[in-house]
């Protein structure tokens, strides 16, 4: 790069950088929070992940022999990626397994991100092709199984849908209370602590009314929320209880419930990941998508996720990931870039929406990165997606996070990164992309590179791109 000569200038060949080169020369030096532990005798993750995978083998049996024996899209027959009746025989026939078996394993598959739903059709989920080889895929497979109890087991028949929404709400509380507890709990205990926090739930739901209230006993005077009943929550709370243990995080006998290890760990997450939301590491958590994402531009990458994690925990998803999406929709591109960051802590449930910006130019580039990750491309090769004319307007957007927000060197280094061989095929194939900060760009580039032929050449290109000669 230090070549007078700027035709016969070398460009090094390395994988694009578009997202990580500008936050880290940013990035200052702050303490690191020690990451938290696991309460004692909990077993290693290691343990844990081959818990999980015992747990959920069947189910990865019947999503693998869809994906083998049928390709993906093709094991559905209804708007909602169930089985038909013809693929569910097929499937039974193969496995050796009974109808209704095959079916609860599917159903298990699909809440477990063994098998992904995209409209009516299914496909093999990124969980899948990395089940063998990634413990933190298992797990997560396990805890989205873990989020989904309710739908894993169907309620009992004739119960009011109110006392079932309640009693899910209330559920979080009980199992705390078994984690805390660290051993078997008699069952009419967790029955009067669900008692006491579905009455909380109902007394948080009833409205303050208009003017002044009568005191209770006096004619007129509106009666105060009634207690939930054991008679009434009883048997909820023995489903509640069937359908935790259905997918293995809990025990029940001998009128007591014990959480799992794989129970016990998955509470203790839930509950750290409820510290983290109620206070955000570097304090972004009530700030807008914008806001948010210029507080992580200067962290380290580990302490932004955590700061996306936070963020994210104290938001609904979708509307999290729309306003990300506005963010990365502006004119700064570092935002750009981090709010693509933080789609990825996000993961599937963003899939929809990221596929909606395909269409986008500035988006695209960024989206289709995120989608090749997500669907298992290794991140070195995930750029590998891109058309040359996708590469080269992303190292540019790149380029001019750099110049926003960087440093001289930095950009000088980011040169390194084009996939163009050399200087002249890259100040080409900008000004052809028609990237509108491509001028802002080279004149930054031109000022920042300490030689003066290869700075000149830049310059020439930069008047070209402005006047629109060539």
């Amino acid at each position: 790069m230090t070549s007078r000569i700027p035709r016969d200038s070398r460009l090094r060949l390395v994988r694009p950088r578009p997202l990580a080169a500008a936050p880290q020369a940013m990035n200052q030096r702050r303490p690191r929070r020690p990451a938290p532990r696991p309460p004692e005798g909990t077993p290693a993750r290691s343990e844990l992940a081959g818990m999980a995978r015992s747990g959920l083998a069947d189910a990865a049996r019947v999503a693998r022999w869809a994906d083998s024996a049928l390709g993906p899209g093709s094991a559905t027959a209804d708007g909602k990626a169930t089985l038909s009746d013809a693929t569910a025989d097929h499937a039974a026939r193969a496995l050796g397994l009974p109808v209704a078996k095959v079916r609860a394993d599917w159903d298990t598959a699909r809440l477990a991100g063994l098998v992904e739903v995209h409209g009516g059709t299914a496909r093999p989920g990124w969980r899948l092709r990395a089940w063998n080889r990634d413990d933190s895929a298992v797990l997560r497979g396990w805890v989205a199984l873990f989020d989904a109890w309710s739908l894993a087991h169907p309620e009992p028949a004739g119960q009011e849908p109110a006392a079932v929404a309640e009693v899910v709400s209330a559920m979080p509380q009980v199992l705390s209370f078994l984690q805390l507890s660290a051993g078997p709990v008699p069952v009419e205990q967790l029955l009067d602590l669900l008692e006491q926090r579905v009455t909380e739930l109902r007394t948080e739901r009833c409205e303050v009314p208009y003017g002044p209230r009568l005191e209770p006993g006096t004619p007129g005077a509106e009666p105060d929320p009634a207690p939930a009943t054991d008679t009434a929550l009883a048997p909820l709370l023995d489903w509640a209880l069937h359908a935790l243990a259905s997918v293995g995080a809990l025990t029940c006998g001998d009128g007591h419930a014990t959480l799992t290890p794989l129970g016990s760990w998955a509470v203790w997450v839930k509950l750290e990941q409820i510290c983290v939301a109620a206070q955000s590491p570097a304090g972004n958590i009530e700030q807008s998508a914008e806001g948010m994402l210029r507080g992580c531009a200067q962290l380290r990458p580990n302490a932004a996720r955590a700061e996306y994690r936070a963020w994210l925990a104290a938001r609904p998803v979708g509307s999290a990931v729309a306003e990300l999406l506005g963010a990365a929709r502006g004119e700064d591109a570092l935002l750009r870039g981090l709010a693509f960051e933080a789609l990825r802590v996000v993961g599937a449930p963003a899939e929809p929406d990221v596929r909606g910006v395909l269409d986008e130019p500035t988006l695209r580039p960024y989206a289709l990165l995120w989608l090749a990750e997500h669907d298992g491309a290794d991140p070195e090769d995930a750029h590998e997606v891109l058309t040359r004319t996708e590469a080269t307007w992303l190292w540019v957007d790149t380029a001019a996070a750099v110049a926003d927000h960087g440093e001289a060197p930095l950009l000088v280094r980011h040169l390194e990164s084009a996939v163009q061989a050399t200087v002249p095929a890259l100040l080409d194939e900008v000004r052809a992309v028609g990237h509108p900060r491509t001028v802002q760009v080279l004149v930054a580039l031109a000022a920042a590179h300490p030689d003066p032929a290869l700075a000149k050449a830049v310059r020439r290109a930069a008047f070209q791109v402005h006047t629109g000669g060539s």
